[in-house]
Protein backbone atom coordinates (compact mmCIF):
# COMPACT_ATOMS: atom_id res chain seq x y z
CA UNK A 1 0.00 0.00 0.00
CA UNK A 2 1.17 3.75 -0.71
CA UNK A 3 0.24 6.12 1.53
CA UNK A 4 0.49 10.01 0.81
CA UNK A 5 -0.28 12.71 2.88
CA UNK A 6 -2.51 15.59 0.95
CA UNK A 7 -2.17 18.86 2.10
CA UNK A 8 -2.44 22.35 0.77
CA UNK A 9 -3.61 26.16 1.31
CA UNK A 10 -0.63 26.71 3.71
CA UNK A 11 -0.19 30.61 3.26
CA UNK A 12 2.93 30.97 4.12
CA UNK A 13 3.83 34.45 5.00
CA UNK A 14 0.03 35.60 5.50
CA UNK A 15 0.73 38.40 8.53
CA UNK A 16 -3.62 37.95 9.48
CA UNK A 17 -4.86 41.17 11.55
CA UNK A 18 -1.23 42.46 11.07
CA UNK A 19 -0.01 40.02 14.08
CA UNK A 20 3.36 38.79 13.44
CA UNK A 21 2.54 36.04 15.75
CA UNK A 22 -0.03 35.16 13.24
CA UNK A 23 2.12 35.04 10.33
CA UNK A 24 4.78 32.65 12.81
CA UNK A 25 1.61 30.51 12.75
CA UNK A 26 1.06 29.98 9.22
CA UNK A 27 5.03 28.49 8.89
CA UNK A 28 4.84 26.15 12.08
CA UNK A 29 1.28 24.37 10.79
CA UNK A 30 3.16 23.69 7.64
CA UNK A 31 6.08 22.58 10.14
CA UNK A 32 3.61 20.10 11.95
CA UNK A 33 2.44 18.59 8.53
CA UNK A 34 6.30 17.72 7.94
CA UNK A 35 6.89 16.58 11.07
CA UNK A 36 3.62 14.41 10.94
CA UNK A 37 4.96 12.78 7.54
CA UNK A 38 8.22 11.72 8.95
CA UNK A 39 6.16 10.20 11.94
CA UNK A 40 4.56 8.18 10.09
CA UNK A 41 7.05 7.46 7.15
CA UNK A 42 4.61 8.04 4.29
CA UNK A 43 5.41 7.75 1.06
CA UNK A 44 5.49 11.73 -0.23
CA UNK A 45 3.81 14.91 1.07
CA UNK A 46 1.31 16.11 -1.99
CA UNK A 47 0.55 20.04 -1.74
CA UNK A 48 -2.15 21.01 -4.06
CA UNK A 49 -1.27 24.73 -3.87
CA UNK A 50 -1.27 28.19 -2.47
CA UNK A 51 1.99 27.30 -0.17
CA UNK A 52 2.76 30.65 0.00
CA UNK A 53 0.09 33.79 0.34
CA UNK A 54 1.43 35.70 -2.07
CA UNK A 55 3.83 35.90 -5.22
CA UNK A 56 6.77 37.87 -3.09
CA UNK A 57 6.93 36.13 -0.03
CA UNK A 58 9.24 37.56 2.66
CA UNK A 59 13.09 36.13 2.90
CA UNK A 60 12.22 35.00 6.61
CA UNK A 61 9.74 32.72 5.22
CA UNK A 62 11.46 31.76 2.10
CA UNK A 63 14.02 30.79 4.66
CA UNK A 64 11.65 28.88 7.48
CA UNK A 65 10.20 26.88 4.04
CA UNK A 66 13.52 25.99 2.84
CA UNK A 67 14.52 24.56 6.55
CA UNK A 68 11.00 22.76 6.57
CA UNK A 69 11.61 20.62 3.30
CA UNK A 70 14.69 20.28 4.11
CA UNK A 71 13.42 18.04 6.68
CA UNK A 72 11.58 15.71 4.39
CA UNK A 73 14.44 15.36 1.93
CA UNK A 74 16.80 13.97 4.93
CA UNK A 75 13.93 11.51 5.64
CA UNK A 76 13.86 10.57 1.82
CA UNK A 77 10.42 11.96 1.51
CA UNK A 78 9.56 13.45 -1.88
CA UNK A 79 7.46 16.86 -1.82
CA UNK A 80 5.36 17.05 -4.89
CA UNK A 81 3.13 20.10 -5.55
CA UNK A 82 1.31 22.15 -7.88
CA UNK A 83 1.00 26.24 -8.30
CA UNK A 84 -1.71 28.08 -6.68
CA UNK A 85 -3.44 31.11 -7.50
CA UNK A 86 -2.09 33.42 -4.62
CA UNK A 87 1.47 32.34 -5.55
CA UNK A 88 1.35 32.22 -9.07
CA UNK A 89 3.87 34.44 -11.21
CA UNK A 90 4.72 34.97 -14.72
CA UNK A 91 7.45 33.29 -15.38
CA UNK A 92 9.22 30.85 -12.73
CA UNK A 93 7.66 30.05 -9.81
CA UNK A 94 9.51 29.23 -6.15
CA UNK A 95 8.59 25.63 -6.54
CA UNK A 96 10.89 25.64 -9.68
CA UNK A 97 13.67 27.05 -7.19
CA UNK A 98 13.04 24.38 -4.57
CA UNK A 99 13.45 22.15 -7.56
CA UNK A 100 16.61 23.09 -8.43
CA UNK A 101 17.79 22.66 -4.99
CA UNK A 102 16.57 19.19 -5.11
CA UNK A 103 14.09 19.86 -2.58
CA UNK A 104 10.55 19.60 -3.80
CA UNK A 105 9.01 18.41 -7.46
CA UNK A 106 6.57 20.37 -9.53
CA UNK A 107 3.97 17.79 -11.16
CA UNK A 108 2.47 18.40 -14.94
CA UNK A 109 1.74 16.08 -17.94
CA UNK A 110 4.70 14.02 -17.13
CA UNK A 111 3.78 11.46 -14.36
CA UNK A 112 6.04 10.69 -11.80
CA UNK A 113 5.79 7.73 -9.65
CA UNK A 114 5.89 7.32 -6.33
CA UNK A 115 5.54 3.27 -5.63
CA UNK A 116 2.74 1.98 -8.04
CA UNK A 117 0.81 5.64 -8.10
CA UNK A 118 1.53 8.11 -11.16
CA UNK A 119 1.13 12.00 -9.44
CA UNK A 120 0.12 14.60 -12.38
CA UNK A 121 -0.86 18.10 -11.62
CA UNK A 122 -2.76 21.02 -12.94
CA UNK A 123 -1.23 24.39 -12.11
CA UNK A 124 -3.99 27.02 -11.56
CA UNK A 125 -5.91 28.06 -14.15
CA UNK A 126 -7.56 31.50 -14.85
CA UNK A 127 -11.24 30.98 -16.00
CA UNK A 128 -10.32 32.69 -18.98
CA UNK A 129 -7.55 30.65 -20.16
CA UNK A 130 -9.92 27.09 -19.24
CA UNK A 131 -11.60 27.14 -22.44
CA UNK A 132 -8.00 26.52 -24.10
CA UNK A 133 -7.04 23.29 -21.95
CA UNK A 134 -6.65 19.72 -23.31
CA UNK A 135 -5.83 17.94 -20.45
CA UNK A 136 -3.29 16.40 -22.44
CA UNK A 137 -1.17 13.88 -19.85
CA UNK A 138 1.32 11.36 -20.75
CA UNK A 139 0.68 7.83 -20.52
CA UNK A 140 0.59 5.89 -17.28
CA UNK A 141 3.56 3.83 -16.92
CA UNK A 142 3.73 0.25 -16.80
CA UNK A 143 4.73 0.07 -13.34
CA UNK A 144 2.08 2.08 -11.67
CA UNK A 145 -1.31 0.84 -11.04
CA UNK A 146 -3.19 4.06 -9.69
CA UNK A 147 -3.16 7.67 -11.47
CA UNK A 148 -3.97 11.34 -9.18
CA UNK A 149 -4.23 14.48 -10.48
CA UNK A 150 -3.29 17.39 -8.40
CA UNK A 151 -4.79 20.95 -9.05
CA UNK A 152 -6.04 24.12 -7.76
CA UNK A 153 -9.13 25.66 -7.62
CA UNK A 154 -12.65 25.84 -6.98
CA UNK A 155 -14.26 22.48 -8.62
CA UNK A 156 -18.17 20.76 -8.17
CA UNK A 157 -19.85 19.42 -6.86
CA UNK A 158 -18.20 22.08 -4.09
CA UNK A 159 -18.82 25.42 -2.31
CA UNK A 160 -18.58 27.97 -5.02
CA UNK A 161 -17.41 25.77 -7.64
CA UNK A 162 -16.38 27.41 -11.47
CA UNK A 163 -14.57 24.61 -12.46
CA UNK A 164 -16.82 21.42 -14.34
CA UNK A 165 -15.02 18.23 -12.58
CA UNK A 166 -16.95 16.03 -15.17
CA UNK A 167 -15.72 17.87 -18.05
CA UNK A 168 -11.60 17.43 -16.74
CA UNK A 169 -12.15 14.03 -16.23
CA UNK A 170 -13.96 13.22 -19.38
CA UNK A 171 -11.33 15.30 -21.57
CA UNK A 172 -8.23 14.03 -19.52
CA UNK A 173 -6.19 11.48 -21.58
CA UNK A 174 -6.05 9.60 -18.30
CA UNK A 175 -8.18 7.83 -16.48
CA UNK A 176 -7.77 9.06 -12.45
CA UNK A 177 -8.56 6.92 -9.57
CA UNK A 178 -8.52 10.33 -6.84
CA UNK A 179 -8.27 14.24 -7.84
CA UNK A 180 -6.68 16.12 -4.60
CA UNK A 181 -7.47 19.59 -4.40
CA UNK A 182 -6.18 22.74 -3.18
CA UNK A 183 -7.76 26.44 -2.77
CA UNK A 184 -11.26 25.63 -1.20
CA UNK A 185 -9.89 25.89 2.61
CA UNK A 186 -12.57 23.52 3.76
CA UNK A 187 -12.13 20.10 4.22
CA UNK A 188 -14.55 18.01 1.37
CA UNK A 189 -14.78 14.58 -0.30
CA UNK A 190 -17.32 13.43 -3.14
CA UNK A 191 -17.36 10.50 -5.99
CA UNK A 192 -17.46 12.26 -9.37
CA UNK A 193 -17.60 9.65 -12.72
CA UNK A 194 -16.54 6.73 -10.36
CA UNK A 195 -13.23 9.19 -9.17
CA UNK A 196 -12.17 10.56 -5.91
CA UNK A 197 -12.53 14.48 -5.15
CA UNK A 198 -11.31 15.79 -2.74
CA UNK A 199 -10.32 18.90 -0.59
CA UNK A 200 -7.69 18.79 2.32
CA UNK A 201 -8.82 21.93 3.65
CA UNK A 202 -6.26 24.55 4.76
CA UNK A 203 -3.58 24.28 7.64
CA UNK A 204 -4.32 27.46 9.23
CA UNK A 205 -7.70 29.92 9.59
CA UNK A 206 -7.10 32.38 7.13
CA UNK A 207 -10.43 33.64 7.55
CA UNK A 208 -12.68 34.01 11.00
CA UNK A 209 -15.74 31.80 8.88
CA UNK A 210 -13.17 28.47 9.32
CA UNK A 211 -14.32 27.12 11.92
CA UNK A 212 -13.69 23.38 11.56
CA UNK A 213 -10.34 22.36 12.87
CA UNK A 214 -7.44 22.82 10.91
CA UNK A 215 -5.80 19.25 9.21
CA UNK A 216 -4.90 17.37 6.17
CA UNK A 217 -5.75 14.77 4.14
CA UNK A 218 -4.35 10.49 4.30
CA UNK A 219 -4.76 8.92 1.49
CA UNK A 220 -3.91 5.79 0.92
CA UNK A 221 -3.60 3.31 -2.46
CA UNK A 222 -4.02 -0.22 -2.25
CA UNK A 223 -1.32 -3.13 -3.99
CA UNK A 224 -2.96 -3.91 -7.77
CA UNK A 225 -5.39 -2.08 -9.54
CA UNK A 226 -8.65 -3.90 -7.65
CA UNK A 227 -8.32 -2.15 -4.38
CA UNK A 228 -10.08 1.44 -3.66
CA UNK A 229 -8.04 4.35 -2.77
CA UNK A 230 -9.34 5.44 0.82
CA UNK A 231 -9.62 9.04 2.28
CA UNK A 232 -9.17 10.04 5.66
CA UNK A 233 -9.05 13.50 7.72
CA UNK A 234 -6.09 13.92 10.21
CA UNK A 235 -6.65 17.20 12.22
CA UNK A 236 -3.52 19.71 13.43
CA UNK A 237 -3.71 20.03 17.51
CA UNK A 238 -1.39 22.61 17.68
CA UNK A 239 -2.57 25.59 15.85
CA UNK A 240 -3.33 28.55 17.29
CA UNK A 241 -6.32 28.44 19.13
CA UNK A 242 -9.70 30.52 17.86
CA UNK A 243 -12.00 31.12 20.23
CA UNK A 244 -15.78 32.37 18.72
CA UNK A 245 -18.08 34.03 20.89
CA UNK A 246 -21.67 34.35 19.40
CA UNK A 247 -24.07 36.69 21.21
CA UNK A 248 -27.61 36.92 20.38
CA UNK A 249 -28.62 40.40 22.16
CA UNK A 250 -32.15 40.45 23.69
CA UNK A 251 -34.18 43.96 23.79
CA UNK A 252 -32.61 46.43 26.06
CA UNK A 253 -29.09 44.33 26.10
CA UNK A 254 -25.67 46.03 25.36
CA UNK A 255 -22.15 46.14 25.58
CA UNK A 256 -22.40 44.55 29.16
CA UNK A 257 -23.90 41.79 28.23
CA UNK A 258 -21.26 40.88 25.34
CA UNK A 259 -18.49 41.73 28.13
CA UNK A 260 -20.14 38.86 30.40
CA UNK A 261 -19.92 36.37 27.17
CA UNK A 262 -16.34 36.91 26.54
CA UNK A 263 -15.72 36.72 30.16
CA UNK A 264 -16.90 33.04 30.19
CA UNK A 265 -14.02 31.67 27.89
CA UNK A 266 -10.37 31.47 28.30
CA UNK A 267 -8.68 34.12 26.02
CA UNK A 268 -5.27 33.65 26.67
CA UNK A 269 -3.01 33.44 23.71
CA UNK A 270 -6.26 32.99 21.49
CA UNK A 271 -7.67 34.82 18.30
CA UNK A 272 -10.88 36.13 19.77
CA UNK A 273 -13.97 36.61 16.94
CA UNK A 274 -17.29 37.97 18.72
CA UNK A 275 -20.29 38.08 16.65
CA UNK A 276 -23.34 40.40 18.07
CA UNK A 277 -26.39 39.60 16.20
CA UNK A 278 -29.84 40.48 17.74
CA UNK A 279 -32.28 43.61 18.68
CA UNK A 280 -29.87 44.63 21.53
CA UNK A 281 -28.44 48.55 21.83
CA UNK A 282 -25.08 49.52 19.62
CA UNK A 283 -22.34 48.29 21.20
CA UNK A 284 -18.64 50.29 20.76
CA UNK A 285 -16.44 46.98 18.94
CA UNK A 286 -13.56 48.71 20.50
CA UNK A 287 -14.16 48.27 24.07
CA UNK A 288 -14.87 44.78 23.65
CA UNK A 289 -11.87 44.22 21.68
CA UNK A 290 -9.42 46.24 24.28
CA UNK A 291 -11.43 44.06 27.00
CA UNK A 292 -10.29 40.61 25.19
CA UNK A 293 -6.70 42.01 24.55
CA UNK A 294 -5.97 42.68 28.67
CA UNK A 295 -7.50 39.17 29.32
CA UNK A 296 -4.91 37.56 27.50
CA UNK A 297 -6.21 37.25 23.74
CA UNK A 298 -3.60 37.80 21.10
CA UNK A 299 -6.12 39.11 18.39
CA UNK A 300 -9.87 40.57 19.08
CA UNK A 301 -12.11 41.24 16.84
CA UNK A 302 -16.02 42.06 17.11
CA UNK A 303 -18.48 41.77 13.71
CA UNK A 304 -21.63 43.49 14.57
CA UNK A 305 -24.02 42.09 12.16
CA UNK A 306 -26.76 44.10 13.31
CA UNK A 307 -28.32 47.19 11.10
CA UNK A 308 -29.18 49.40 13.61
CA UNK A 309 -30.59 53.29 13.49
CA UNK A 310 -28.63 56.17 14.35
CA UNK A 311 -30.66 57.50 17.44
CA UNK A 312 -29.11 60.54 18.22
CA UNK A 313 -30.31 62.22 14.71
CA UNK A 314 -33.22 61.22 12.08
CA UNK A 315 -31.06 61.75 8.62
CA UNK A 316 -33.49 61.45 5.79
CA UNK A 317 -31.41 61.20 2.19
CA UNK A 318 -33.36 60.37 -1.00
CA UNK A 319 -31.95 59.99 -4.43
CA UNK A 320 -33.49 60.31 -7.58
CA UNK A 321 -31.92 56.98 -9.21
CA UNK A 322 -28.68 56.34 -7.16
CA UNK A 323 -27.38 53.98 -9.98
CA UNK A 324 -27.26 55.94 -12.40
CA UNK A 325 -25.63 58.70 -10.75
CA UNK A 326 -23.44 56.11 -10.56
CA UNK A 327 -22.85 54.80 -14.07
CA UNK A 328 -22.67 58.58 -15.39
CA UNK A 329 -20.11 59.57 -12.95
CA UNK A 330 -18.17 56.52 -13.89
CA UNK A 331 -18.77 57.22 -17.31
CA UNK A 332 -16.83 60.69 -16.32
CA UNK A 333 -13.92 59.38 -15.33
CA UNK A 334 -13.17 56.52 -17.81
CA UNK A 335 -11.98 53.82 -15.65
CA UNK A 336 -10.08 50.99 -17.10
CA UNK A 337 -10.92 47.44 -16.76
CA UNK A 338 -8.24 47.26 -14.09
CA UNK A 339 -9.60 50.12 -12.68
CA UNK A 340 -12.81 48.68 -12.64
CA UNK A 341 -11.48 45.86 -10.84
CA UNK A 342 -10.14 48.08 -7.97
CA UNK A 343 -13.34 49.19 -7.81
CA UNK A 344 -15.11 46.54 -6.39
CA UNK A 345 -13.04 45.56 -4.09
CA UNK A 346 -13.29 49.06 -2.61
CA UNK A 347 -16.82 48.61 -2.69
CA UNK A 348 -16.86 45.11 -1.45
CA UNK A 349 -19.33 45.00 1.62
CA UNK A 350 -17.88 41.96 2.51
CA UNK A 351 -14.36 43.07 2.91
CA UNK A 352 -13.71 44.85 6.19
CA UNK A 353 -12.10 48.36 6.21
CA UNK A 354 -8.74 47.19 8.01
CA UNK A 355 -8.24 45.43 4.92
CA UNK A 356 -8.73 47.66 2.19
CA UNK A 357 -5.69 49.11 1.85
CA UNK A 358 -4.01 45.79 1.73
CA UNK A 359 -5.67 44.51 -0.40
CA UNK A 360 -5.74 47.13 -3.17
CA UNK A 361 -2.31 47.81 -2.78
CA UNK A 362 -1.58 44.37 -3.95
CA UNK A 363 -4.18 44.53 -6.66
CA UNK A 364 -2.73 47.55 -7.90
CA UNK A 365 1.20 45.97 -7.85
CA UNK A 366 0.05 42.96 -9.33
CA UNK A 367 -1.80 44.70 -12.71
CA UNK A 368 0.75 47.04 -13.80
CA UNK A 369 3.49 44.14 -13.17
CA UNK A 370 1.39 42.40 -15.60
CA UNK A 371 0.55 45.34 -17.85
CA UNK A 372 2.02 48.70 -17.44
CA UNK A 373 -1.15 50.22 -19.57
CA UNK A 374 -3.27 48.34 -16.84
CA UNK A 375 -4.58 51.69 -15.57
CA UNK A 376 -4.46 53.67 -19.11
CA UNK A 377 -8.31 55.35 -19.26
CA UNK A 378 -10.79 53.73 -21.15
CA UNK A 379 -11.88 55.01 -24.65
CA UNK A 380 -14.16 57.65 -24.64
CA UNK A 381 -17.98 56.68 -24.72
CA UNK A 382 -21.03 58.64 -25.01
CA UNK A 383 -24.15 57.19 -22.55
CA UNK A 384 -26.12 57.55 -25.96
CA UNK A 385 -23.94 54.62 -27.54
CA UNK A 386 -25.70 51.52 -27.08
CA UNK A 387 -24.11 49.64 -29.22
CA UNK A 388 -21.30 49.57 -26.11
CA UNK A 389 -21.52 48.14 -23.13
CA UNK A 390 -19.22 50.54 -20.73
CA UNK A 391 -18.02 49.98 -17.39
CA UNK A 392 -20.49 52.27 -15.61
CA UNK A 393 -23.36 49.43 -17.00
CA UNK A 394 -21.17 46.37 -16.22
CA UNK A 395 -20.91 48.42 -12.39
CA UNK A 396 -24.51 48.40 -12.85
CA UNK A 397 -25.05 44.96 -13.53
CA UNK A 398 -22.84 43.72 -11.71
CA UNK A 399 -23.62 45.41 -8.38
CA UNK A 400 -27.20 47.55 -8.17
CA UNK A 401 -26.77 48.25 -4.73
CA UNK A 402 -23.11 49.39 -4.55
CA UNK A 403 -22.35 52.25 -2.61
CA UNK A 404 -22.86 55.68 -4.99
CA UNK A 405 -19.28 56.86 -3.77
CA UNK A 406 -17.22 53.90 -4.91
CA UNK A 407 -16.44 55.01 -8.14
CA UNK A 408 -14.64 58.23 -6.78
CA UNK A 409 -12.75 55.44 -4.40
CA UNK A 410 -11.97 53.21 -7.50
CA UNK A 411 -10.83 56.65 -9.56
CA UNK A 412 -8.26 57.65 -6.91
CA UNK A 413 -6.58 53.77 -7.14
CA UNK A 414 -6.33 53.77 -10.18
CA UNK A 415 -4.87 57.10 -10.50
CA UNK A 416 -2.25 56.30 -7.99
CA UNK A 417 -1.58 52.95 -9.09
CA UNK A 418 1.58 53.88 -10.24
CA UNK A 419 2.58 55.26 -7.22
CA UNK A 420 1.66 52.39 -5.14
CA UNK A 421 4.01 50.02 -6.86
CA UNK A 422 7.19 52.28 -6.98
CA UNK A 423 6.61 53.08 -3.27
CA UNK A 424 5.38 49.55 -2.08
CA UNK A 425 8.00 47.57 -4.40
CA UNK A 426 6.28 44.07 -3.75
CA UNK A 427 3.39 42.51 -4.91
CA UNK A 428 1.27 39.56 -3.34
CA UNK A 429 -1.47 37.87 -5.21
CA UNK A 430 -2.75 39.33 -8.57
CA UNK A 431 -5.29 40.84 -10.10
CA UNK A 432 -5.56 37.37 -12.02
CA UNK A 433 -6.35 35.00 -9.58
CA UNK A 434 -9.53 33.37 -8.36
CA UNK A 435 -11.39 33.63 -5.41
CA UNK A 436 -10.42 31.36 -2.50
CA UNK A 437 -13.53 28.82 -0.95
CA UNK A 438 -12.01 30.56 1.96
CA UNK A 439 -12.42 34.02 1.02
CA UNK A 440 -15.84 33.38 0.00
CA UNK A 441 -16.90 31.44 2.98
CA UNK A 442 -15.66 34.21 4.88
CA UNK A 443 -18.36 36.66 3.50
CA UNK A 444 -20.12 37.06 7.05
CA UNK A 445 -17.35 37.57 8.61
CA UNK A 446 -14.38 40.25 9.71
CA UNK A 447 -11.75 38.79 7.78
CA UNK A 448 -10.72 39.34 4.28
CA UNK A 449 -9.80 35.93 1.68
CA UNK A 450 -8.07 36.85 -0.70
CA UNK A 451 -9.54 38.55 -3.53
CA UNK A 452 -12.92 38.78 -5.63
CA UNK A 453 -12.72 36.60 -8.79
CA UNK A 454 -11.16 38.02 -12.08
CA UNK A 455 -10.31 36.14 -14.97
CA UNK A 456 -6.54 36.36 -14.96
CA UNK A 457 -3.30 33.90 -14.00
CA UNK A 458 -2.93 34.85 -10.30
CA UNK A 459 -5.33 35.69 -7.85
CA UNK A 460 -7.00 34.58 -5.34
CA UNK A 461 -9.32 34.38 2.37
CA UNK A 462 -12.77 32.12 3.28
CA UNK A 463 -14.21 32.36 1.18
CA UNK A 464 -10.32 29.63 -1.50
CA UNK A 465 -10.43 29.90 -2.47
CA UNK A 466 -9.40 33.73 -2.57
CA UNK A 467 -8.58 36.81 0.45
CA UNK A 468 -8.15 36.66 3.68
CA UNK A 469 -8.98 39.10 5.91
Amino acid sequence: MTRVIHTGDTHIGYQQYNSPQRREDFLEAFRSVVEDAVADDVDAVVHAGDLFHDRRPGLVDLQGTVEILRTLADADIPFLAVVGNHESKRDAQWLDLFADLGLATRLGADPVVVDDVALYGLDFVPRSRRDDLEYAFEPVPDDAEHATLVTHGLFEPFAHADWDTEEVLEASTVDFDAVLLGDNHKPDTAEVLDTWVTYCGSTERASASEREDRGYNLVDFPDGEDGSVAISRRGLTDTREFVFVDVDLEAGEGVDRVQERVRQHDLEDAVVIVTVEGEGKPITPATVEEAAIDRGALVARVNDRRELPDEDEEVSVSFADPDAAVRERVRELGLSDAARSIDETVRDDDLVDSNVRETVERRVRDLLEDDESAFDPAPERAPEDEDVTTVADELAGDDADGDSSAAADAESVATNGGETEAANGGATATADDEPDAADAESAPAEEDSSEEPTDDPADADTASLGDFA
